[in-house]
Parts: C-alpha cells; sequence; structure tokens
C-alpha cells in the first residue's frame, strides 16, 4: 500500500483531516495515514483537497504525512469464523489487539477479522459443470454447533459455469474453492472469504411482507407490542430505565438465528459488562453458549468517534451477509443517539451547516438508509431470510422530543417507550404501554390467530380498552377518590393493576418468568379477561367486588407467571376453571 501515495495532509483537526496533492483518490476510498498507518476514509474531494476521516486516534499526525491509498471503500471481512468473535467499530478483533498492546490499544495495529489460516471442514454441495450465480450455495462449513456456514458466490459474480470445485476437506478461508468460467470466457476462482463495502446494502432477489412476529419471551412485547421478523423498533428512555437489559433479554431468549450486538458510543462499563456475561449465557435452544450464535462489536465512547458512526455499518453488513445465506438475523444497536452525537460532532469539524440541536442536516437520510437495510428478503441464494434492527435511543433527560427519538419514530415502525416511573418503581421491562405502538399488529395477525385459536387479537384489543379506560378512570379517582365510583369502574381498576403486576412485569432472574411461551402468554391473557368478565357479571348481581379479590383462585392466578412452567401450561386452564366456578358460586348467592 505504500507503493501508492495519494496526497500529503495539509490540516489536522481531531480526527478529520484536510489532505492537499490529490492525485489519485476516489470518494468513501480507505487510506493509511503517516509512517503508523492510521486506518482513514475519504468523505469529501474538491479542488484538488480531500478531506479524510480518521478511525484511529489522530494524536502525532503532522502537515506533510503521506497519504497511501487503497483502491477500495471501507469494507469488512465476510467468511467463516465471524460468530463469536469480539471486534471493533471498524472489525478489527480487539482480542487480538488486546494480546498484542494491552489494555490501551496502540494505534496503527493491523489484524485480519478472522483467522486467515485457520482451516475449516468444507463440504460442497454442486457438481462440477453446474451453473451458477450471485448468490448461490457452493458448500456449506460448519462454523459452530449451531450454524452451518453457507458458502456462497459473491454478488460481483452475476453468473458463468463451474469449471472446478474442490472435494471435500480442510480449507483456509483463502484457498481457491472452485473456478467459475464468466459468459466472457475469463475464470474467476472462489474463496471462502468475500469483501463488502459497509456503507453500500448487499442485493437481494426480493423484498417479502412480513408475516411473523419475532418472539421475544418478554409479554409486554409479544402480546402487546410485538416485532415483525425484518422489521425495526426504537427504544427511547432516559438513564437506567432498562434500554440495555431490554436488548440483552431480547438477545438471549428471541428465537432470531444470530444476534449482532454492535455497542455503540456506551460506557466502558456497561461494554465490559457484556463482554463478560455474553459468553457466560446459555442459549436456551441448544444448552452451548449464547456467543456461538452472536457477534459483538464494541465501540465505547472513549474510543475514536469517527470509528463509532462506522461500526452500526459494519454491523448490518455481517448480518446481511448471514441473511444470505437464509437466516434471521436481529440488530442490537445500543445506542442510535451515541452514534447522531459522532455524527454531529464530525460534521462540526468539517465545518458543515449545522441543523436542530447542532445535528448535520442529513440526520435524517442517515438514520433512515440505517433502518432500511432490516426486512424480510428471498435472498439470491433462494433461501428467505431477515434482519430486525432494534435500535436504543438515549435522549437527553429522557425527552422524546429531541431530534433524534423524533426522526426515528418516522423510519420505524414500532416504539417500545421506556417510562422513568415504571423504573423506578421496579417494573421491569419499563415499557409503557401508553406511549408504545407496533404497525406490525395486522401484519403478525394471522400467525398469533393460529397460535392461539383465533383469540389474541380480539384479547389484545379488549386489554388495551381497559388500560385506556383505567386512565381516564385514574384522573377521576385523583380528583374525587376510589369511594366515589361504583364497584363497576372500580373493578376496572383492579383488573387492570392485577394485568401489570400478574402479566406485564418479568422477573429476568426468576427460572420460570425470565422467559414465556407464546402458548403461555396466551393463556395468561385468557385468565385475566375472564376474570373481569366473570367478575363483571357477579358485580351486576350484587356481589361486593371485594369478596371477588379475596377469592383464593384470584391469589393463584396473580402468582401464575411464578408458579406456573411454560411446559405445564395445564396448570392455568385449572386456574381458571377454579376462578369461574369460584365466582359463579359466589354470584349464585347473591342472586337467590
Amino acid at each position: 500500500m505504500k507503493e501508492r501515495i495519494i496526497g500529503h495532509v495539509k490540516r489536522v483537526n481531531g480526527p478529520i483531516l484536510i489532505v492537499k496533492d490529490i492525485s489519485d483518490a476516489m470518494m468513501m476510498e480507505m487510506v493509511r495515514i503517516g509512517e503508523q498507518q492510521l486506518v482513514g476514509e475519504v468523505v469529501k474531494l474538491y479542488d484538488g483537497l480531500a478531506t479524510v476521516q480518521v478511525y484511529e486516534d489522530a494524536t502525532g499526525i503532522c502537515p506533510g504525512d503521506n497519504v497511501y491509498g487503497s483502491g477500495m471503500s471501507l469494507s469488512v471481512e465476510l467468511a467463516p469464523g465471524l460468530i463469536g468473535t469480539i471486534y471493533d467499530g471498524i472489525q478489527r478483533p480487539l482480542e487480538e489487539l488486546g494480546a498484542a498492546s494491552g489494555a490501551f490499544i496502540s494505534r496503527g495495529l493491523t489484524f485480519d477479522a478472522v483467522n486467515h489460516t485457520k482451516r475449516w471442514a468444507f463440504h460442497a454441495t454442486v457438481e462440477e459443470g453446474s451453473a451458477v450465480h450471485a448468490g448461490m450455495v457452493i458448500g456449506t462449513v460448519q462454523e459452530t454447533s449451531r450454524i452451518e456456514h453457507r458458502i456462497i458466490i459473491s454478488p460481483h459474480i452475476s453468473s458463468g459455469v463451474l469449471a472446478s470445485i474442490a472435494k471435500d476437506g480442510e480449507y483456509t478461508i483463502e484457498d481457491v474453492i472452485a473456478q467459475v468460467v464468466l459468459p466472457d470466457g475469463r475464470q474467476e476462482p472462489v474463496t471462502m472469504l468475500q469483501k463488502w463495502p459497509i456503507r453500500i446494502s448487499r442485493p437481494v432477489d426480493q423484498r417479502l411482507a412480513l408475516k411473523q412476529p419475532l418472539v421475544t419471551g418478554l409479554r409486554v412485547i409479544d402480546t402487546l407490542f410485538p416485532l415483525a421478523k425484518g422489521g425495526t423498533v426504537a427504544i427511547p428512555g432516559g438513564f437506567g430505565t432498562g434500554k440495555t437489559m431490554t436488548q440483552h433479554s431480547i438477545a438471549q431468549w428471541c428465537d432470531a438465528d444470530i444476534i449482532v450486538y454492535i455497542g455503540c458510543g456506551e460506557r466502558g462499563n456497561e461494554m465490559t459488562d457484556v463482554l463478560r456475561e455474553f459468553p457466560l449465557l446459555v442459549d436456551p435452544r441448544t444448552g452451548q453458549s449464547l456467543m456461538e450464535r452472536t457477534i459483538l462489536i464494541a465501540n465505547t465512547s472513549n474510543m475514536p468517534v469517527s470509528a463509532r458512526e462506522a461500526s452500526i455499518y459494519t454491523g448490518i453488513t455481517m448480518a446481511e451477509y448471514y441473511r444470505d445465506q437464509g437466516y434471521h438475523v436481529a440488530i442490537m444497536a445500543d445506542s442510535t443517539s451515541r452514534w447522531a452525537e459522532a455524527l454531529r460532532e464530525l460534521s462540526g469539524r468539517m465545518e458543515e451547516m449545522p441543523a436542530e440541536e447542532g445535528f448535520p442536516a442529513y440526520l435524517p437520510t442517515r438514520i433512515a438508509q440505517f433502518y432500511e437495510r432490516a426486512g424480510y428478503m428471498r435472498t439470491q441464494s433462494g433461501y428467505d431470510g431477515s434482519v430486525s434492527i432494534i435500535g436504543a435511543v438515549s435522549p437527553p433527560g429522557g425527552d422524546f422530543s429531541e431530534p433524534v427519538t423524533q426522526h426515528t419514530k418516522r423510519f420505524v415502525r414500532c416504539f417500545w417507550g421506556l417510562d422513568r416511573q415504571l423504573a423506578s418503581s421496579r417494573h421491569y421491562p419499563a415499557i409503557s404501554w401508553l406511549d408504545s405502538y407496533s404497525e406490525y399488529l395486522t401484519d403478525v395477525k394471522m400467525w398469533w390467530n393460529d397460535h392461539s385459536e383465533g383469540s389474541w387479537y380480539a384479547s389484545r384489543t379488549q386489554i388495551m380498552d381497559l388500560l385506556q379506560k383505567e386512565v381516564r378512570l385514574q384522573q377521576i379517582v385523583k380528583l374525587v377518590g376510589p369511594d366515589a365510583l361504583p364497584d363497576t369502574q372500580n373493578f376496572i381498576l383492579e383488573v387492570c393493576s392485577l394485568f401489570k403486576t400478574a402479566f406485564l412485569q418479568q422477573n429476568a432472574f426468576d427460572e420460570v418468568d425470565r422467559y414465556c411461551s407464546v402458548e403461555k402468554q396466551v393463556k395468561m391473557l385468557s385468565v385475566i379477561l375472564a376474570y373481569y368478565q366473570k367478575g363483571n357479571e357477579a358485580i351486576a348481581k350484587g356481589v361486593p367486588m371485594v369478596k371477588i379479590r379475596r377469592l383464593k383462585a384470584v391469589q393463584e392466578m396473580a402468582r401464575m407467571r411464578l408458579s406456573v412452567s411454560n411446559d405445564d401450561l395445564g396448570a392455568i386452564d385449572k386456574i381458571q376453571m377454579r376462578l369461574e366456578r369460584a365466582i359463579d358460586q359466589i354470584g349464585g348467592i347473591y342472586e337467590n
């Protein structure tokens, strides 16, 4: 790379360099600066000058230092070995960086993102002479105990004929495993390694309708505000409201095949907890470490700010690669506010005109470009795969009217607003049922009704109506007290209070309650609504509400989230039978 000098440093402004004497450079080209070979990217070209964004600490760079071109955009390496690895924002493996330089990362260090010498057991799935096309699967590698890595033809090869393919055996990712004869007669070698620019989405055949929910095991999400596979959701909340812990829980329990967790500008101690806890978490589906289906990207607040801006593109490009193999991938971006702050700082250093609150005018465009890369796709390989984006937003002071939250709401179809009052009262997940919404309800309605015998949508509508009525009744109670309300209205307050504690609250440390199956969620909601219906009938017959509330079956219902496992759902049916029988008996006494 040193042979191709494209210019010399003219001015240094933090991580932004002005480069003069530009002779041969292109937009978004990856460059190296100075003798330390610091990584950078060309972000602007004008009048023989270039603006370069440096992805490492720029201390020590001087005017006159050489800038070396690479001839390619900032790209990531895509090959077997990605899963279970911890990267920084530009896909440098942190464990190798730490081993080479200790606790503080030295500048100019370069390591391969994946191991180029490790040998993988390759199994061919096509024969010599077969017609091939972009995205076609030609072989497989067992990457982890759960993930079969499908070796696909690069999107750069549109079509051709397979001249040769390697026999089953062990190969490195750089070994040529196939030769493709292109339509013009040239031969193109194929390896297990691909490189792809992070700011360009990978091609697909077709964008499909979103019909399946991403099951998270969290009742407030799955039942009330579901997210579809391939969908997008924002989790805004102030400090301490539980954004990170909600994402951790989703990462462990959701039914995605692969998790990409991006720690973007978060505090170092939070990211340290992630790096320590994730390898210890057990995947509930396999009993193995959760890292066997997880990729971690750690770019903390004390790391170079420009690498933070690149980190979410690095993560979503790797997610798209596994989507192209037919997997369902969930991305946890924590948090996009820190990414937007990086955009603001870099924009300010480039002396661009600021928009609201100092953010660049193109902030909405960048947010849209990120979230639009989600979707449920028919890939070029012929498989169906998806990328779901779960983006945390950290509005200053919990103010949801600030620009990042407002622009994010424009481009996502699901919103899980975290409430500080709920978090302060130890109600977790602290997702507000009043501020949150999901536009995927009609999309996933058919799937849910198939798994709940048609009762989910009607039950959800009924309980949301009760929660809305409760808000209006609480305002009356504050003015005149609960004694002024008739029992029928007080019973609505009672049922909603029970619903919040027995259904919406969930204990992540309880063996039974930390994950709730879809079937259990439906049955729990059915019991609570049966309690409301039967209780209303009894009150109409003159039964005092206090008599209903003291029934033993009501106490059993309040504890069912902790006492009934996902494998013993018949116990909930028995609770409902005892509850209905007990209320009918009291109603019969007062009726007579």
